[in-house]
């Protein structure tokens, strides 16, 4: 594994990266760097912007509500996310926002909010979301962004499920046996994956009834207590990497 940085300060910008380049920070990126942090003229960090890969970069104040930072060199090529969705029923306040940090932690590529039955939260705050999966990245040293996706009901994200795409559907009731055997078993041949955590209260029997229909899919137990979902996206996520993705080296 490459040697990351901790040292330095890591910022996610819009703008292109490349040596030379200059990128205007938001009011927002200029307050946090120099007012809170107070760094100063030459400051030292490291950008990304999900497409270029890091780079270094020297910050030039323009004052207190502005500031651009000065491209110098690459210190790392870009980096791609396993081809893993993450589908889960939206919670509430400060458990989503934990629940998207720990996914893009995990390496998912794409966070999909699914609208089911028993969800707890029928709205979604998009920005809110994107801005704790760019925060995951910044803080982790992770250099692709995961892809933040608009809430749409869980039938209509079902529909047409590709054969490609494994979907790996955690469920409570399922027959509790080693989900590390069994994801062996189901993955083998595939490079495409989804994992499906439902609301606090499971899912219902007709969207059970739907599952059961999709194909590829594996129902998938994760062990012999009730997790909350929260919880259970951080195991079944470590459970996927470890077995089928990007954590077998």
């Amino acid at each position: 594994m490459t040697r990351l940085d901790f040292t330095s300060h890591r910022l996610c910008v819009h703008a292109a990266l490349s040596v030379g380049a200059t990128v205007e920070l938001t009011r927002e990126q200029t307050n946090y760097l120099v007012n809170v942090l107070r760094l100063g003229e030459d400051a030292r960090l490291l950008v990304f912007n999900g497409r270029d890969g890091e780079w270094r970069a020297a910050l030039a104040p323009q004052g207190k509500k502005s500031a651009a930072l000065r491209i110098e060199a690459q210190t790392r090529r870009q980096e791609f996310l396993p081809d893993l969705d993450y589908l889960f029923a939206p919670l509430k306040h400060a458990r989503l926002d934990y629940m998207a940090q720990k996914a893009v932690e995990m390496g998912a590529r794409r966070l999909r909010p699914v609208l089911t039955r028993r969800t707890q939260a029928s709205r979604v705050n998009l920005e809110r979301l994107r801005a704790n999966a760019i925060e995951a990245a910044e803080q982790c040293g992770i250099i692709a962004l995961a892809e933040v996706m608009a809430e749409e009901k869980l039938e209509r994200a079902l529909a047409d499920w590709p054969a490609d795409r494994l979907l790996i559907f955690c469920d409570e009731a399922a027959e509790i046996a080693d989900p590390v055997a069994a994801l062996r078993t189901a993955g083998a041949g595939f490079t495409k994956f989804a994992v499906l955590i439902g609301p606090e209260g499971g899912f219902d029997e007709s969207e059970r009834a739907l599952l059961a229909r999709i194909a590829p899919v594996v129902r998938l137990s994760l062990g012999p207590r009730v997790l909350r979902a929260d919880t259970a996206a951080v195991a079944a996520l470590a459970l996927v990497q470890t077995v089928l993705g990007d954590w077998r080296g």
